[in-house]
């Protein structure tokens, strides 16, 4: 049967038949939104749909809350909110969320989704590199970023700035959300015939085990291998592109001329690094990537907190050749050292129900394409 058209997947049969598994592209998330399906408050940005995400805005208040907490089954937010926040913090004129701090904000967005429609969320990538740590919450679950199918409800946003201090206010955008019809992940044979004629990584025998592997370059561009961040800094207006300078923020990380140091880094706990991959990234145009953020296999570490790649992340038709992805790194309890080649993490492809028209890169003015080592828009260019 020949398959059905993105409109379908979002009609209201609750089982469309024939239609095609996986991701919904940007003409489909349009379209959830003039039925109804995706309900906001007041007209969507003009640049809020990615070519296969939704980027989700900050309501009009914040809760300071006392710990991070899910609702769990038959349980609202709003409810378990009255419990434990301690004070309400107005986002209409801006405020500062302090490092250290956990918030409840309640998003512009809400959901109203057929029955055969499901959700994942996850930070954006300017959000991971600021070390801004936030999640997803959804009535009565019992999992972070995860919206269930059928799911009718809001939409709230946990936020808890690790590194930098940060100026946010209604409207602005630190998550992304995905919408999906069944799952169309690639197992490992499918992700090696895919590497075979697309070239998923540039390595000619990738290692895949439940995704495609990726490495950390620890060779440096001109010597500058990295950045760590450094503490009691400024704060950091989210919504302020290319307003600041590295130096007040960063601490650079330059190859060892000692040789017996060079390709390796020591990872101190409670500290945030950027880092890149050795390998070039490809996401092709009829796919979608996300990043294993953490394999306790490879080390005390956590990689990558913004893990989705859109689809034409990379690829040369878009301006992305020789793109690599940037590595947001936190150590766990102890000091690790990690060597050049090491592997950090893996990606796992799965399937767009269609090609999206616009795709990551030139067609939507994306920050990040075609990138080597490289800071959040918010910092200006060395």
């Amino acid at each position: 049967m020949e398959e059905a058209s993105a409109a379908n997947a979002i009609s209201e049969d609750p089982r469309p038949a024939g239609q095609a598994r996986g991701i919904l592209p940007a003409e489909a998330i349009r379209r959830l939104v003039e039925i109804g399906k995706v309900i906001t408050a007041g007209d969507l940005d003009k640049d809020q749909i990615q070519p296969a995400s939704l980027d989700l805005r900050l309501g009009r208040k914040a809760y300071r809350v006392r710990a991070s907490f899910l609702p769990g089954p038959d349980r609202l937010v709003r409810d378990r909110l009255g419990e434990i926040a301690l004070h309400e913090i107005s986002l209409t004129d801006g405020a500062v969320l302090e490092t250290g701090c956990v918030y409840i904000v309640p998003l512009l967005e809400e959901l109203r989704l057929p029955a055969h429609l499901a959700a994942d969320a996850n930070p954006k990538s300017s959000t991971g590199r600021l070390d801004i740590f936030t999640r997803v919450i959804a009535d009565n679950a019992h999992s972070f970023d995860k919206i269930g199918a059928g799911y009718h409800g809001p939409l709230y946003l946990e936020i808890s700035p690790r590194t930098f201090p940060i100026l946010v206010r209604t409207g602005s955008r630190l998550s992304q959300i995905r919408f999906r019809h069944g799952v169309s992940i690639l197992d490992d044979a499918e992700t090696l015939a895919l590497h075979e004629t697309e070239r998923l990584v540039d390595a000619d025998r990738p290692n895949i085990s439940g995704g495609i592997s990726v490495s950390v370059d620890l060779t440096g561009q001109d010597g500058l291998i990295g950045y760590r961040a450094k503490h009691h800094t400024a704060v950091v207006d989210v919504d302020r592109r290319g307003g600041y300078e590295i130096d007040d923020f960063w601490e650079p990380i330059r190859v060892r001329p000692d040789r017996r140091a060079a390709g390796s880094l020591i990872l101190d706990p409670d500290e945030f690094y950027i880092l890149a991959s050795k390998e070039a990234v490809h996401v092709p145009p009829t796919y979608a990537a996300e990043m294993v953020p953490f394999d306790p296999l490879v080390g005390e570490f956590r990689v990558h907190y913004a893990g989705f790649f859109d689809p034409g992340f990379g690829h040369a038709a878009a301006g992305g050749h020789g793109a690599r992805a940037v590595l947001e790194v936190r150590s766990r309890d102890v000091p690790f050292i990690i060597e050049d080649g090491q592997i950090v993490g893996r990606l796992v492809y799965e399937r767009l129900t269609e090609q999206p028209d616009a795709l990551y890169g030139t067609d939507i003015g994306s920050h990040y394409q075609a990138q080597g080592l490289k800071l959040s828009k918010h910092f200006r260019a060395g």
